[in-house]
């Protein structure tokens, strides 16, 4: 039989898991509320990468608890259910990837967006940030209005690359790295459930032991 302690950490990291699932969901979802300076920095693409995972880890633990409750001589359950968490490790290294490696062009990347954004949009960032233009306030695409009231004012002032930059590095940096952290539940669970496949397969090897001898003593 699996020891309680066994069965107890198995059980908390299957739960984690649900967790992360449900707060990835929740956060995919309630961060594409109206925020222009977030949504001006986060992609759509990742909210849906993002809430894609958490219902992934959500079916994961649902298919975790029916592979759970098998009976010790079936472990085939557990095996698929690693398979599927290596799947997941893969999935969630990948998304994590793709927004660290976002972060790496964070300048041009923005520079292009910055410039080719609504009026609305880059006056907004701009009275945000107290900054005119994106590198430089005298840039010929400099939007007046707002904090940069007129040309005279804007050239004056700093551009808005280094505080949005500064914003986005945070935001994504924060993202990327919550995402990395979900590696260390699914390699956990991964390992607890090779354990717990062990624990099995020994019990019943000791059972069949058991039956030849015709006795009890092993279990």
């Amino acid at each position: 039989m699996v020891s309680k302690r066994l069965s107890a950490v198995w059980a908390f990291l299957a739960f984690c898991l649900l967790a992360a699932g449900g707060i990835t969901i929740a956060l995919s979802i309630v961060w594409r509320m109206p925020s222009l300076l977030f949504h001006f920095v986060v992609d759509d693409s990742f909210l849906t990468a993002g809430l894609a995972l958490g219902i992934i880890y959500v079916a994961t633990f649902v298919i975790a608890l029916i592979a759970i409750v098998q009976p010790n001589h079936v472990t085939s359950f557990l095996a698929g259910l690693n398979w599927i968490l290596l799947l997941d490790t893969l999935a969630t290294v990948a998304i994590g990837s793709m927004i660290w490696i976002s972060t790496l062009k964070e300048r041009l990347m923005y520079d292009d967006k910055f410039n080719s954004a609504a009026f609305d949009t880059r006056t907004a960032i701009q009275d945000h940030f107290q900054c005119c233009g994106y590198f430089f306030g005298n840039e010929t695409q400099t939007q007046y209005g707002g904090f940069c009231s007129d040309a005279t004012f804007a050239s004056n002032q700093t551009g808005c690359v280094t505080p949005l930059t500064g914003y986005a590095d945070y935001t994504l940096n924060n993202i990327f790295t919550c995402i990395y952290g979900y590696t260390a539940i699914l390699t956990a669970l991964m390992l607890a459930s090779i354990c717990v496949i062990n624990k099995r397969v020994e019990v019943e090897r000791f059972k069949k032991i058991d039956a030849k001898r015709g006795g009890k003593g092993f279990v």
